[in-house]
C-alpha cells in the first residue's frame, strides 16, 4: 500500500496592507493647516511692519521689526474698552450656554418621558437654522423688550443659537454614565441635583470644556449681531472696533493688522490651550 506524503504547508506570512492613503492624508492635513494658519501668521507679522514695507513687498518679512503699531493700539483707551465689552459678553454667553446646556442635556439623557426624542430632535434641527435669517425679527423683538444697546441684547441670542450644538455634544456624555452610579448615589442619599453636581459634571469635564470654548470663541468673534444691536460706541466689541479702526485709519495698513492681531489673540490662545479637551469632548460626542 502506497501512502502519499504531502509536504507540510509553509507557515503563512501575514502581510500588512499597504496604507496608500496615509501620505495623501498627511498631505491634505498639512495643506488645510497651511491654509488656516497662513492668514493668521501674515496678520500677526504684518503688524510688525510699516505700511510702506507692506506696499513694497506684501509677502516679505519685517525689515526692520517695528513695535510702534502694537504699542499705539495698546495705548488707546477705545481698545481696552472694547476688550472689556467683548470679555463681558463672551463670559456671560459661555456661562449661560454651559449652565442651560447641562440642565437641558441632563433631562434629555437621564429622564424618561413622552416626547423626549422629539424634543431632542427639535434641538438638533436648530443646527440647520441659519442665524442670519433671524436677525430682523430678533432685532424687532429685542427692541420691543427695550434690550437694544445692552449686553443682554447680544448675550441672550448667542446663548439661544449655541444651545443646539451644546446639547448635541453633552447628551452622549451624560447618557454614557452607568445607571449603577446613579443608584449608588441615591443609596448614599444624593438626589438628582447632587448626582449631577458630584458625579456627572466631573465625568463630563471634556464635553463641558468643549462647549465652553466653542461658545466663548464664537461670541468673541461675533460681528453681525453686535453691529445691529449695539449702536452705542461705548458698548462696541473688538470686532466692531476693528471695523471702526479700519474706517478711521484707512491708509494705515500696518496699524489695522496690529489691531486685528490683538483683537483675535485672546480667542486664539483660549482655543489653543484647551485643544486637547476639545478633541476629547468631540470624540465622546461622536461615539455617543
Amino acid at each position: 500500500m502506497t501512502v502519499a506524503v504531502h509536504p507540510a504547508p509553509s507557515p503563512s506570512v501575514t502581510r500588512r496592507p499597504v496604507a496608500w492613503g496615509t501620505p495623501l492624508t498627511y498631505a491634505l492635513a498639512l495643506a488645510v493647516a497651511a491654509v488656516s494658519i497662513a492668514p493668521v501668521v501674515y496678520v500677526i507679522i504684518g503688524g510688525f511692519r510699516t505700511t510702506p514695507q507692506i506696499i513694497a513687498d506684501p509677502a516679505g518679512l519685517p525689515d526692520p521689526w517695528v513695535w510702534d503699531n502694537y504699542a499705539r493700539v495698546l495705548t488707546q483707551s477705545d481698545f481696552w474698552k472694547q476688550a472689556f465689552n467683548s470679555a463681558v459678553i463672551a463670559v456671560g454667553t459661555t456661562v449661560g450656554v454651559v449652565v442651560l446646556g447641562v440642565c437641558a442635556a441632563f433631562v434629555l439623557a437621564r429622564y424618561t418621558f413622552r416626547g423626549r426624542e422629539g424634543l431632542y430632535t427639535f434641538f438638533t434641527l436648530g443646527l440647520l437654522f441659519p442665524s442670519g435669517a433671524a436677525i430682523l425679527p430678533l432685532y424687532l423683538m429685542l427692541r420691543d423688550l427695550t434690550l437694544i444697546n445692552s449686553y443682554y441684547a447680544v448675550i441672550l441670542p448667542q446663548i439661544a443659537f449655541a444651545l443646539p450644538l451644546t446639547i448635541v455634544i453633552l447628551r452622549p456624555f451624560l447618557t454614557a454614565v452607568p445607571r449603577e452610579l446613579e443608584d449608588a448615589a441615591a443609596i448614599d442619599g444624593a438626589g438628582r441635583l447632587g448626582f449631577l453636581w458630584r458625579i456627572m459634571l466631573p465625568l463630563s469635564r471634556p464635553a463641558l470644556v468643549t462647549v465652553g470654548v466653542l461658545a466663548f470663541v464664537a461670541s468673541w468673534n461675533a460681528f453681525l449681531l453686535p453691529l445691529l444691536v449695539l449702536g452705542d460706541a461705548d458698548l462696541h466689541t473688538l470686532p466692531l472696533g476693528v471695523q471702526n479702526f479700519s474706517s478711521q485709519y484707512t491708509s494705515d495698513t500696518a496699524g489695522i493688522l496690529a489691531f486685528t492681531s490683538l483683537a483675535m489673540l485672546p480667542a486664539l490662545l483660549f482655543f489653543t490651550f484647551a485643544e486637547k479637551q476639545i478633541v476629547g469632548g468631540l470624540q465622546g460626542a461622536v461615539k455617543g
